[in-house]
């Protein structure tokens, strides 16, 4: 059996070979001797193993003297907004995110309902190295909850954020793709609220995806199809545990994740201007918006944890990761497909422009992403000899290295699990964005692609 990959915010692996129930009952317990006594609210998404790994992780829990409330199905930003309504003292998602059927994993949140940060992230990590654990005896054992309505708080703070009535009164038709995953329950309550008309694809939650799992242009072709062929204003595609939103445009046109957060950015700053907060490799767009909106962005390290904390630190009025996830700090500190949503049915609404209406506003703007085989010890070097190539570009280093032009930037960063280092560019063309991968990779003597 191999070990499941590993990181500061959780795990994942293969049913059967790196992801067994006794890997997840041991991981939860490891994380339970780094936490104080209390309730932990534990969910999962649609995945045919979740509900085998979730007696594994709640039986665990209770065994370690924690009172475990089980939401059941759930979304992955539900669970963080249930932790602090509960008054947990954190949780856990079981969810592979985007990965395909055979896979599952384990999120764990904090008490203050996000995914945990580095500097806990690294002690559940220690302990569960050491294998760790603090069994207690019969008369000290957990509880055990399931919570009738687990969406009812998530809605409710989504229906706070936007002035809901210019869409309740237009019936604004929408197809909404949860693909089988957790986003369907809340997803169909959310849109109905909001009185829209809608048509659910894989509304059962039962992991059974109708297509890959990633809501990439590629795995969208049938749904784009449908969102024309409907007639459909727009189409909106999730990832297994919804915290993921591409959007599908009027005329049946995938216009990405990246577009997303712009987007939110275009419903939430004219009303509500200041810091926003995106990762390094998140696309320019975000500070197109920002700066046409007397706000400003700032970028922390990739990852969802490094948004929150720098979002905390900026008291950033939104925020979000160009893989489709928007933050609403006023909902949570959780990527949250609802958000995006929400956001953009309001805008649709209040303006009265279609999606390819209100994409069209804003520069176009393309990203290209490519790999190189490389240990973290060539690192250094080729950093060197990457700033000595483009002596013209502004240089940081974010998360790896940054080089940034007026209209077009290159990260190069290591991967945490692999020996690679990934390259991404943004430019106002796919052969442009693809020129500035090909120099780094000129630079190690790699043939072009």
């Amino acid at each position: 059996m191999s070990e499941p990959i590993i990181s500061v915010s959780g795990l994942r692996g293969t049913i059967g070979e790196q992801l067994t129930p006794v890997v997840a009952a041991n991981y939860v317990a490891a994380w339970a001797t780094t936490l104080p006594k209390g309730r932990i609210v534990v969910s999962r998404d649609g995945r045919q193993s979740g509900a085998m790994l979730g007696s594994a992780v709640c039986s665990s829990l209770q065994a370690h003297g924690f009172d475990v409330i089980d939401l059941g199905v759930a979304a992955t930003p539900t669970v963080g907004v249930m932790v602090r309504t509960e008054q947990a003292v954190g949780g856990v998602q079981i969810s592979a995110s985007h990965n395909p059927r055979p896979y599952n994993g384990l999120k764990l949140f904090n008490s203050n309902g996000r995914v945990l940060p580095r500097s806990e992230g690294e002690r559940v990590l220690d302990a569960y190295r050491r294998r760790a654990s603090a069994w207690v005896s019969v008369e000290n054992l957990g509880t055990f909850q399931q919570l009738a309505d687990p969406h009812a708080k998530h809605l409710e703070l989504l229906l706070s954020r936007i002035d809901t009535s210019p869409i309740q009164n237009q019936t604004i038709p929408v197809l909404l793709d949860s693909n089988h995953g957790a986003g369907s329950l809340l997803g169909q309550r959310l849109l109905s609220t909001l009185g829209c008309h809608t048509k659910i694809l894989g509304g059962e939650p039962n992991g059974d995806f109708a297509h890959p799992p990633e809501p990439l242009a590629e795995n969208l072709q049938d749904v784009c199809a449908e969102v024309k062929a409907g007639g459909f204003q727009v189409g909106f595609c999730q990832d297994p545990d919804a915290d993921r939103l591409a959007i599908i445009d009027e005329r049946g046109m995938y216009i990405g994740e990246e577009l997303t957060l712009a987007l939110c950015l275009m419903q939430v700053l004219p009303s509500n201007p200041g810091t926003v907060v995106t990762n390094c490799a998140t696309s320019s767009l975000a500070k197109f918006v920002a700066s046409a909106n007397r706000s400003q962005v700032r970028q922390s390290a990739v990852g969802e944890a490094n948004v929150a904390d720098l979002m905390l630190a900026e008291n950033a009025v939104f925020g979000g990761e160009g893989n489709g996830g928007p933050i609403d700090p006023q909902v949570g500190f959780v990527r949250d497909s609802f958000v995006g949503m929400c956001r953009i049915l309001h805008l649709l609404a209040t303006t009265g422009q279609a999606v390819s209406q209100l994409v069209s506003q804003l520069p176009p703007l393309t990203m290209y992403k490519d790999k190189i085989d490389m240990s973290a010890e060539s690192l250094p070097e080729f950093f060197a000899l990457l700033q000595h190539a483009m002596p013209d570009a502004k240089a940081s280093m974010p998360d790896g290295l940054k080089l940034e032009w007026e209209h077009q930037w290159l990260l190069v960063r290591g991967s945490n699990t692999e020996p690679i280092v990934r390259l991404i560019a943004e430019a106002v063309d796919l052969a442009s964005a693809k020129a500035l991968c090909n120099q780094a990779r000129a630079l190690v003597n790699l043939p072009q692609v």
